[in-house]
């Protein structure tokens, strides 16, 4: 260039080409074809020689983290160019500040020259680096404005109710005559359908994908790679049966999503600025939707019930409500998935605490094909782990040899292999210098025309791809080094940290985030002497799970604290937080129970207003392991055949049971209207009228199926 004093040094030149989606296919001037013959032609002018060539098809230059980009970044730092020229500063990059970064900055600090060939830029002139800042300012206010035009443009469309997605929600496709419609998808529509229709029957998210597992239904990603979109394969390789196996978050989304009620819905995430990567979520409520823009699979009102039975399923956060400390901590000893909080309701318990357990995700997605369900109540485990976080600040306030041990015990093999990975990085080193020496005088070489083009291509390769290799080790050994110190500075410190928690009152998450890495819940095992005992293991962060050093004689198999019966007092390890009484007593009570509620089904008697006497009488579901069957049907039984020894000629009956007694309805259904069926057919003409008074619709279309199945008979 005119007006710069051409300094006598060998330049390995890196040309760089980008062309933007926004640029458009059709601009043949800043095409990369056009790009790479222009600087092509400039660099041999010069007579330098391309040492390498990067291209970024299809990247925004606001956007710093391109491909190619990065790659010769990486090579600018390894040596292997000293030279970087563009087609005009615009290619480099339209952020104004990160332009002036590589310009003022990195470009400076690594030796290196750059060059834009149209706009006159090159870094040894310093008289014409002075108007770049303006021009860096001018390309990012253009990138600005086109990102405001695209944008106005979508949000235009999307008011008009126009889908703009690149691929059509599950349940959807897009309508051939006009891709910015969607069409009800008939071969997977009634699934959705049989979704929303399972969470009006009131089933959780995870009833609903065991149903569709059992079915063997194509999850969403699957269908749409089996359609052909492009993307979702990848999800599959390697493992089949995942494509029918469905999550959570699938089936959440759908319900959540208003576009099944037949209403377009966007902006469900928005960038702060045209510069930020970050899109946050918004709200359900902050969503904007264009109503009634297609057909919907299921109705407005439909939409709105589910919406209502997700949000009151929720476990209650703050406000009174229980807060889920050990969140992404807890973990299945089996399956490795988390253990999540679940409420179970329970009578006479004034703290939350105690009416949540954890239990297996996978088994609740699942079921017992893959895994079983590890509940801990969350008092248990509450209680196990703040007692084994002041055993262990007890032993490193008072056990100063015990915790030299566990520092001596975790470091003496990192130590020894960090001597070995410390000699083979100084080994690395040596070679990538004289790699360095060897390509300068190659190069040197081939300019002065002492070796062939030929020659220098094939060793300048070679030397290349040694380089790489070298490079990608060195990194590895670098890495693994870091790692072993940053292990042996938490170790020291993990250890001054856990002494600060000696005679902890209360866990909280900062605890907890602070100190455990993980805790791994065993499923509960029945002993021979009938206590059930449940082996818990808590990895803290740095040292791992103490037992497993062989320093500390402690016993987390029984982490569970130990109880004393209420009844007897005899101490013992219960295998559930409601327990209060020992197995031995346990069993006694639930038999005495169930005698003493036969007896009193056997001989009610009714008050002065024909109204029949239950304040006693709790008959509460317990899986079916307390013959709760039989006693329900007892119930209906011995009501009518005291109201027909009495006269009484007409009865109502609730639905006994199912509400916080938590008798199934479907079962409670069938032994009512089977019951009252039989004693009506064994006493005919003994009553006038027999009815249910319900108190919802789902409740009553229950009975009502059992009682047409009979008038089908």
């Amino acid at each position: 260039m005119a007006g710069i004093k051409e300094e006598k040094k060998i330049y390995l030149v890196g040309i760089y080409c980008r062309l933007s989606k926004d640029d458009g296919t059709d601009n043949e001037s800043a095409s990369i074809a056009t790009q790479k013959s222009i600087l092509t032609d400039y660099v041999k002018k010069q007579g330098w020689h391309i040492a390498k060539t990067y291209v970024d098809d299809g990247y925004s230059g606001t956007n710093f983290q391109r491909p190619s980009f990065q790659n010769m970044i990486k090579d600018i730092e390894s040596g292997l160019i000293n030279c970087v020229i563009t087609k005009d500063l615009s290619r480099l990059g339209r952020n104004y500040l990160d332009c002036g970064l590589y310009l003022e900055v990195f470009f400076p600090e690594h030796n290196v020259r750059y060059i834009a060939v149209n706009d006159g830029v090159d870094t040894l002139n310093k008289s014409a680096m002075d108007i770049t800042p303006f021009r860096n300012i001018l390309n990012e206010m253009y990138a600005a404005d086109i990102s405001v035009k695209i944008k106005s443009a979508y949000r235009a469309r999307f008011q008009q109710g126009k889908f703009m997605g690149t691929t059509a929600p599950y349940g959807y496709i897009k309508d051939p005559a006009d891709h910015n419609h969607l069409l009800i998808d008939d071969k997977v529509a009634h699934v959705v359908k049989e979704i929303f229709d399972l969470a009006l029957k009131g089933n959780g998210v995870a009833k609903i994908c065991i149903h569709l597992n059992k079915q063997h239904i194509l999850r969403p990603a699957a269908y749409a790679a089996e359609r052909g979109e492009t993307g979702f394969e990848r999800h599959f390789e390697g493992n089949e049966d995942k494509r029918y196996i469905w999550s959570g978050n699938s089936v959440r989304s759908i319900l959540r999503s208003p576009i099944y009620a037949g209403n377009l819905v966007g902006y469900k995430r928005i960038a702060a600025n045209m510069k930020s990567k970050k899109r946050p979520s918004k709200l359900p409520e902050e969503w904007e939707v264009i109503p009634n823009t297609h057909e919907g699979i299921v109705t407005q009102e439909e939409f709105d019930i589910v919406q209502q039975l997700i949000t009151s399923r929720r476990l209650p956060q703050n406000k009174g409500g229980f807060v889920n400390i050990f969140a992404g901590v807890i973990k299945c000893v089996d399956c490795g998935c988390a253990l999540r909080a679940m409420n179970v309701h329970r009578r006479k318990r004034p703290e939350i605490i105690d009416c949540v357990q954890y239990s297996c995700n996978n088994y609740a997605r699942n079921g017992r094909s893959e895994c079983s369900a590890h509940n801990i109540e969350a008092r248990d485990l509450f209680n196990a782990v703040l007692a084994d976080i002041n055993c262990f600040a007890d032993m490193a306030v008072n056990d100063e040899k015990a915790v030299r041990a566990i520092e001596k015990r975790l470091t003496e093999t990192d130590q020894s292999r960090a001597k070995a990975l410390e000699k083979e990085r100084k080994k690395l080193n040596k070679r990538l210098a004289e790699l360095d020496r060897l390509f300068s005088s190659l190069y040197e070489d081939k300019v002065m025309e002492r070796i062939t083009e030929r020659n220098f291509e094939m060793m300048s390769g070679k030397y290349q791809k040694e380089q790489l290799e070298i490079e990608a080790r060195l990194k590895e050994v670098t890495e693994t080094l870091n790692e072993s110190y940053e292990k042996s500075r938490g170790i020291r410190d993990f250890l001054a940290l856990i002494r600060n928690y000696q005679g902890l009152k209360e866990l909280d998450a900062t605890v907890i985030n602070a100190l455990i890495d993980k805790i791994l819940v065993s499923e509960r095992e029945k002993m021979a002497d009938g206590t059930v005992k449940q082996e818990i293991k808590i990895y803290y962060k740095f040292i791992g799970f103490v037992d497993e050093l062989h320093i500390i004689p402690t016993k987390r198999w029984a982490a569970m604290p130990a109880k004393n019966c209420t009844v007897c007092g005899v101490e013992y390890v219960p295998g559930s937080g409601a327990s209060r009484y020992c197995p031995a007593c346990a069993k006694k009570i639930r038999r005495e129970k169930s005698n003493e509620s036969k007896r009193r089904s056997r001989e009610q008697k009714k008050d002065s207003m024909y109204e029949l006497s239950a304040k006693n009488d709790r008959l509460i579901w317990n899986g079916g392991r307390d013959r709760e069957e039989e006693l329900l049907a007892n119930c209906y039984f011995n009501s009518m055949n005291l109201a027909m020894d009495n006269g009484i000629r007409s009865i109502a009956f609730p639905s006994i049971s199912t509400g916080v007694y938590s008798f199934p309805v479907e079962l409670a259904a069938k032994i009512a209207v089977h019951t009252v069926n039989r004693f009506l057919q064994d006493n005919p003409d003994s009553f006038d009228l027999v009815e249910w008074v319900l108190f919802d619709t789902h409740t009553e279309s229950v009975y009502e199926a059992e009682v047409d199945k009979l008038y089908d008979k």
